[in-house]
């Protein structure tokens, strides 16, 4: 299957979709970078995506956009709610 820049495509592992960024060929395989996370895929298990699968927001967007700081109470709820006593070693060592 050819692939073009542009491309829409799903890697059908995780069901990643993107747009095509870049194609090339290294050690006889062929590998395509999608837009959506800015990896390079093996273009075997890649498939054309139906565009109403695709969001248009890229890894680096999402990252920045999650990078917001939690709230003091927030930090105390979650440490709060683990329970580590299942993890502790039992018996004499």
């Amino acid at each position: 299957m050819i692939m073009d820049k542009g491309d829409l495509m799903k890697y059908t592992p995780t069901s990643t979709v993107g747009k095509v960024t870049d194609v090339m060929e290294r050690d006889g395989k062929v590998w395509v970078r999608l837009d959506f996370t800015d990896l390079y895929y093996d273009s075997s298990f890649l498939v054309p995506a139906d565009p109403s699968e695709y969001i248009e927001v890229s890894f680096k967007e999402r990252a920045s956009s999650d990078r917001g700081m939690k709230s003091v109470q927030d930090i105390r709820r979650e440490t709060e709610e683990v329970d580590i006593s299942e993890f502790m070693p039992s018996g004499g060592g």
